[in-house]
């Protein structure tokens, strides 16, 4: 296991550690102890020796002053002295016996012996004495001396041996304790170049390979150089890397069959495709789309009309996804013209941070040339049914006002009923004329520039003729900065939107309601009028429908064709806008569109 090796890397160290302690403790105990005995021992023997020195100098001085004529002091001070010499003597032979220093210290006892007794009689004398006996006074006195001399010689040679012996054991346990750091450090030298050598190549071997894996070199193979730690990190690592070259190539083959399968998909869509980079440029495009791009149209890239959507998509990442056909874009393909919805799709990538867009051109001609038919035909019909109602309705008028004799209460009101129904048919009837104008684009607008304030003001003056005589209340806001807006538009056009839109909200309001026509900033350059009553409101199911032609929401008892809005919607797109509804059961409806504002402000 690695951490066997790292232990048995470190014991070496711990080894050369364990001898040095012992050695320093060993050494620390002998300089403690043999060693320090002995130079004090010595050291204290050479101080009793200086002491008996001076003892053995005052008794001789004593004898002088037992010449001078006090007898008695200097008997006193000699029995003084020399008891305290006889002590330091004592003690000296108690400390060297058995030792080399034994017979020394007897020689001083002899000498001092004799001089002990030749001093002795002496002082029995009085001080008077012979020549002679004062010589053997001073020859004893000499050999005291010279015994001191040679043991105090011999204890300083003795300390010294012992100071040689301590310096010697300090220069020796220098050298050990020096060899000890070499060795130590050239053995930690050598303990981390084997541990480096044994750890960090299966390291650097696994960061190599993790680098390569990183730039896609799967085959990348860890060598297994051990059974430890990192051993086992290498096993795991190939085998993650065995599972990710799995995973590759199952994910491989799952990659080229989807690639396969979108080419097979865009080949066969009918419809042209073009995937767009960020920049611009084509990155794919499929056969119909290829066909486009050699047309004229195309030659510099896409027509206004796409390129213009296009380049708002890539910017905001917001799809374009119009629904009218004036939006369609028109080209000449094969000698026969052909009519194309364009529908652009933000696309990107977050985990690259790539973004594009797909141009789905949605070929709408036969839907184009059957709404153009469907259309017309309305329009005919609309037109060759027109002449006979209205001259129908001429005749019934004239019946009914002419009050011809002879008719019954009961033809009366059949006359009128059919009266009404020739006024109501003939509404319906002009309603899809002007459906079929708009949508075939036969009725142009007639644009002028109009102030809001000034649009919304004369709207709220001709409707407040209809809405109060209904028991309602009519409320105008405006948004503030929207009093000098300007607006390029067909103003009777949007008279006939407004007026609609209120007059559902008086139709389907409740008596005392109010009625809210707003005026607010929409999106960028756009301007959102709404209309909100306090009716019972649409039902979920059926906002997305309101606009379509003759379409009523189930359960409505309020009469009417259901053209209204349907032409409102057609007049709200031709002025480049959008409209739509927000309702919720029991709390009204929200009719709402855009307008685009073609200047900022008034002049």
């Amino acid at each position: 296991m690695l951490r066997t090796r790292l232990y048995l890397g470190l014991l070496p160290l711990l080894l050369i550690l364990i001898g040095t302690g012992i050695y320093a403790i060993r050494v620390s105990r002998e300089l403690a102890g043999s060693l320090s005995r002995d130079l004090v021992g010595n050291y204290r023997a050479i101080f009793a020796l200086q002491q008996m020195r001076a003892s053995a100098t005052r008794m001789n001085t004593a004898l002088a002053e037992t010449q001078r004529g006090d007898p008695l002091a200097a008997r006193r001070e000699f029995d003084t002295e020399r008891a305290a010499f006889t002590t330091a003597l004592m003690g000296q032979s108690a400390s060297s016996a058995g030792s080399s220093r034994a017979a020394p210290v007897t020689a001083l006892d002899q000498a001092f012996q004799q001089y002990s007794e030749s001093a002795g009689r002496f002082l029995r004398g009085g001080g008077a004495g012979s020549l002679e006996d004062t010589k053997q006074d001073a020859t004893a006195l000499y050999r005291v001396f010279d015994a001191i001399e040679n043991l105090t010689r011999r204890d300083a040679a003795a300390a010294q041996q012992t100071a040689a012996r301590a310096e010697q054991l300090a220069a020796t346990t220098e050298r050990v304790l020096l060899a000890a750091i070499a060795s130590a450090v050239l053995l930690s030298l050598l303990v981390a170049w084997w541990l480096a050598a044994a750890l960090l190549r299966p390291i650097r071997a696994l960061t190599a390979s993790a680098t390569a894996l990183g730039d896609g070199d799967l085959d990348r193979h860890v060598p297994e150089l051990s059974r430890d730690e990192l051993g086992q990190l290498a096993r795991a690592f190939n085998t993650m890397a065995a599972k990710l070259r799995a995973y590759r190539e199952a994910t491989r083959e799952k990659v080229l069959r989807t690639q396969r399968t979108m080419e097979a998909t865009l080949t066969s869509t009918p419809d042209p495709l073009f995937v767009v980079a960020h920049d611009g440029a084509h990155d794919v495009r499929n056969p119909a789309a290829a066909a486009l791009a050699h047309l004229p149209e195309f030659a510099g890239g896409f027509p206004p009309a796409l390129a213009g959507p296009l380049a708002a998509v890539l910017a905001s990442g917001e799809h374009y996804l119009p629904t009218d056909y004036g939006r369609v874009v028109s080209v000449r393909l094969a000698h026969e013209e052909r009519h194309y919805l364009p529908r652009i799709l933000a696309i990107g990538d977050a985990l690259t941070g790539s973004k594009g867009a797909a141009v789905i051109l949605q070929d709408v001609t036969k839907f184009r040339l059957l709404d153009d038919a469907k259309t017309n035909l309305v329009g005919t019909v609309s037109h060759e049914l027109k002449t006979p109602l209205t001259s129908l309705r001429m005749a019934v008028y004239l019946l009914l006002e002419q009050r011809l004799e002879g008719l019954t209460a009961t033809q009366r009101e059949l006359l009128e009923s059919a009266r009404d129904d020739a006024d109501r048919l003939l509404r319906i009837l002009d309603g899809l004329l002007d459906l079929a104008r708009l949508e075939s684009g036969a009725s142009a607008l007639e644009r002028r520039t109009v102030r809001v304030d000034v649009l919304l003001a004369d709207i709220t003056r001709e409707a407040r003729a209809f809405i109060e005589p209904a028991g309602q209340k009519l409320v105008m806001s405006l948004a503030k900065g929207l009093d000098s807006m300007l607006l390029e538009v067909d103003a009777e056009r949007l008279r006939h939107v407004f007026i609609n839109l209120l007059t559902n909200a008086v139709k389907y309001s409740p008596p005392g309601g109010t009625i809210t026509l707003a005026a607010a900033p929409g999106p960028p350059a756009f301007v959102r009028f709404s209309v909100r009553d306090e009716g019972p409101g649409i039902p979920a199911a059926s906002i997305a429908r309101v606009f379509d032609r003759f379409y009523r929401a189930p359960d409505q008892e309020k009469s009417g064709a259901g053209l209204g809005l349907a032409i409102a919607r057609e007049i709200v797109v031709a002025h480049g806008g959008s409209i739509a509804c927000t309702s919720e059961p029991g709390r009204g409806a929200e009719f709402y569109f855009l307008l685009p504002a073609r200047l900022a402000a008034a002049r």
